[in-house]
Formats: structure tokens, sequence, C-alpha cells
């Protein structure tokens, strides 16, 4: 009875996962493949602020112009607040505005780009600006550092280079360093090289970018542009490299800044960027308006991007597990338990996997040493497992300091590792040790370590986390074939080796 159930529920979960995978695929017209699509990316960003029943109004600095790019549409979210949104010269904000507001609250902006092979241009002319006035002894250090870089450049794009270059606080110029003494805490080299730029009477501007890259907590960065007479141009304030830096989406232009607030405190802007494709979001939304299909309604790309960002690694978890279960329930590999080496594949992803394999090794081989000599101390097991976690901690601080000393970033990443799990396979791994030998164990560890290295593989296969992402139905899949690989009582895939010298017996009999 329990056989026939365990068959029945899991041909249902197969089957159910492949139904909602069909009707999705060949009715709402998914796509199966992300390779055929062209590149897109989400934007959100989101303003938080706290009111206290006052009339409150909030400006965010929103893309009007992005050079490279397409802009496929737009979205605010605003809740109770009234919206307006203004294009001024090159530049677009969003104003919301509230009679009366109390508590918290949080207002949102998402825009979809895509790449564009038509660059874009600032058609705004701006006015030559005066030049500001500054006291003494700042007056006379500008004055010599725009002689001096005047005489070293030929137009306003040499001018701007040189003028960044004498900047740089490598160079040495006595006259940067005092005008660098008397900058506010607010003002950056950015401010300053656009002060001596007004005082060359060369128009200025920062311009905010973005970079794109998948993120939950992405942060602008500034750079500036100065008017040649004819056109924008575009500098970065710490390097001089001149135009757009690739990938990276103009945010805003303009001396204004992000976000502004009116009668508001704690005011907070943050940003979430995510990569998704252009022709599965344009299908999707059109297939579910067409047909009004509940299943079109109910994906992932309608989730927060801080969220679609947490549940395209959580969704591949699953396949390691079905991975483990198939490695050791078919194949025969021996490790360590389940989740353990779906945990060490995890952190696989961040330290890359010869590095993860290396940084592995070396923990559990110290932390083994240290183990067996805490054995002689006679502790009980809770304590002793307590000991262990402390120096799993402890191997871990000293490997990144050390290699942070010798400029090694890549093993940084050590810390991504789960402390507990490595504290357990070395207090496990030793109990096998003593138990069934040193053979056992060494099986063991390397089966788990070997296993997360298949793991690795899968769970960073762009296919595959394109697939459980767009159909995370397939978990349906998922969760079948584990149930039935639960009741496999077959022989297994290493049973041949063990069993060779039988069968070899028996072919010489007959």
């Amino acid at each position: 009875m329990n056989r026939t159930s365990v068959t029945l529920w899991s041909i249902f979960f197969i089957v159910l996962g492949l139904a909602i995978f069909t009707h999705k695929a060949y009715q709402l017209n998914f796509p199966l493949s992300p390779d055929k699509q062209a590149e897109t990316w989400t934007i959100q960003a989101r303003v938080n602020f706290e009111s206290f029943r006052r009339n409150v109004k909030a400006t965010l600095q929103i893309p009007n112009i992005t050079p490279g790019y397409n802009k496929l549409d737009e979205h605010y979210i605003s809740g109770d607040f009234g919206l307006q949104a203004k294009v001024k010269g090159d530049n677009k904000s969003a104003d919301w505005a509230i009679r009366k507001a109390e508590g918290v609250h949080t207002l949102y902006y998402l825009t979809s780009v895509t790449r564009s092979q038509v660059p874009s241009t600032w058609p705004s002319v701006p006015d030559y600006p005066p030049a500001p006035i500054f006291p003494e002894p700042q007056s006379v250090a500008i004055d010599k550092i725009i002689q001096d870089v005047r005489s070293q450049s030929a137009d306003t794009a040499s001018f701007t280079y040189e003028l960044i270059k004498q900047l740089d606080p490598t160079s040495g110029n006595e006259n940067v360093s005092l005008l660098k003494k008397f900058l506010s805490a607010n003002e950056s080299q950015a401010d300053l090289l656009m002060q001596l730029l007004s005082v060359a009477h060369i128009p200025t501007r920062k311009i905010w970018l973005l970079e794109l890259i998948e993120k939950s907590d992405a942060a602008p960065i500034s750079f500036i542009q100065v008017f040649n007479g004819d056109e924008w141009l575009t500098y970065d304030p710490q390097s001089g490299a001149s135009g757009l830096p690739k990938d990276h989406l103009v945010w805003s232009v303009g001396n204004e800044s992000l976000f502004q607030l009116s009668n508001a405190v704690s005011g907070e802007l943050t940003f979430s960027i995510r990569k998704s494709n252009v022709e599965l979001l344009s299908v999707a939304r059109d297939s579910v308006n067409r047909t009004g299909s509940m299943l079109g309604k109910f994906t992932l790309f309608t989730l927060p991007l801080q969220i679609q960002n947490t549940y395209s690694l959580l969704l591949m978890v699953p396949l390691g597990a079905l991975l483990v279960v198939f490695m050791r329930t078919v194949v025969g590999v021996q490790t360590f338990g389940t989740f353990m080496p779906i945990l060490i594949a995890v952190a696989f992803r961040e330290t890359q996997l010869m590095l993860g394999v290396l940084l592995f090794s070396v923990i559990v081989f110290i932390g083994l040493l240290i183990r067996f000599y805490l054995e002689r101390l006679r502790l009980l097991l809770i304590p002793r497992l307590a000991v262990i976690l402390v120096v799993v901690v402890i191997l871990m601080l000293l490997i990144s300091l050390t290699t942070n000393q010798l400029g090694i970033e890549r093993f940084l990443s050590i810390s991504l590792f789960p402390i507990v799990i490595l504290a357990m396979t070395i207090e496990r791994m030793s109990i096998t040790w003593e138990e069934n030998g040193s053979n056992a164990a060494l099986l063991q560890g390397l089966g788990s370590l070997f296993v997360a290295c298949l793991g690795y593989l899968v769970m960073t296969n762009d296919f595959l986390s394109y697939l459980m992402f767009v159909y995370p139905e397939f978990l349906f899949v998922v969760l079948g074939l584990s149930m039935l690989m639960g009741r496999y009582t077959g022989y297994r895939l290493n049973e041949l080796i063990r069993f060779r010298s039988m069968i070899k017996l028996d072919d010489t009999q007959k």
C-alpha cells in the first residue's frame, strides 16, 4: 500500500508540474530558452520616509534621456499620494504630494530598459556660467591652477582632462592640496572640479549613473559633463576617462539631488536591479492580458526585485537536493548527510569551484587535527561542538586576514562558507574515523566534496537557472522524482564494482 501511494503521489506531482509548464510554454508563450532574447534590465527606485501629520512633497529624479538604452516602460507606485511627472530640459522628475501624511511611507518607481544601437544626445544648450568668487588664499591657488591647465590644453576636452590630472592626489600640486583643505564634508572631487570649470567659464553639470548588474542595493555614481559649445562631454572625475562607461545607465543629469523631501524625516533612497529578457516580459504580459490566465499572473516577475534575486538562488537548491538523492540512492556515493553538500555548493557559487574546494579542504583538515586533540581532553559533546565551531571561525578569520595582507581578495569570500556545516562535518568525520576507520571517513568526506562540486555545476547552470525561475512548477517534478527515489530498493551503481568478482566467477562457471 505504501509503495502504491508513493508511486501515485509521485506521478501526480510530476504530471501537475509538466501540465503547468506546458500551459505556460505553449499557451501563454513563455520562452523556453534565454539565449534568444534581448537583454533587459529592470530598475526599481524605492523611497522611504516618515512624516507627522503634515503636508508632504517628495521629488525623485528619474531617467529621461538614456544613451545606449531604450526605455521599454515605467511604472509608479504612489499609494495615496498624488503624482506628477515633469520633464525639464534633459531631465525628468516624479513629484509626489499629499495633504496629510503620518507614519512611514514607501514610494516606488520602476523602469525597464534594453540596449539600443542608436546613441542618444542631450539637446539642451546651457548658458555660460559666471565665475564664482573665492576668498584668498583659495582664489590665488585657483588662478594658478587654471593658468597652468590652460597653458597645457587646446580645447574644452583637453582642458577638462588636464584639470582632472592636476586634481589627482598623486600629482603633488600644492595649490590643489590647499584647495582640498577648504572643502566641506559633503563636497567631493567632482564638486571641486565643477567649481574650477566654472571659473574657466565652462558649463558643467553632474550626471548620475547606475551600473547594470543584478543587485539589491545598487548605488549610483556621479560623473561630470562639460559643454564644449556643440555637445555635452562626459568625464570620470577620478580617472579623467571620457565617455560613458560600459553597462551603465544614465539615471539623471543636472546638479539637483536625486531625492528631495519637504516636511518629512528619515528619507532614504535605494535601488534594486534585475536582469531579465524583453520577450519574456512582453509575451507574459500580453498573454495574461489576452487570456486572463490565473497561472500567468502568478509569476515571480510580479514580486519585488529584492525577492526575485533571492528566489533566483533558492529555486536552484531543490535541484541540488535531487542530485544528492540520486548520487546517494542510485549511484551509491557516500556523503555526510544531505544538506551539507548542497550548502557547500551554494558557498562555491561565491568562491568559485577550485578556490572553494581548496578552502574547504584546508579548514576541514586543520579542524580534524584539532578535533583529535580535543578527544584526549574528553569534553562533553555539546561543549566539544562549540569549541570546534569557534576553531572554524578562527581559521576562517586567520585565512582572510593573511590573504588580505597578501592582496588576494578572492580568499575573502571564505566568510560565505556555512560555519555550522563545516563544524558538523569535522565532528562527523572524526566520529566516523574512530568507529569505522580512516578509509570510511575519507571516503565519505571525498564523496561529500565530489557531490558538492557536481551540485555547484548544476546550480550555476544558466539554462537550468532560467528554467527554474520562469517555470517554478518544475519544483513539483523535483518533488515527485525525489519521492520515487525514496522507494528505490534496487542495486546501486557502485555495487557493480563491489561484486565484479562474483560476476566473473559466474561467467567462468558458465
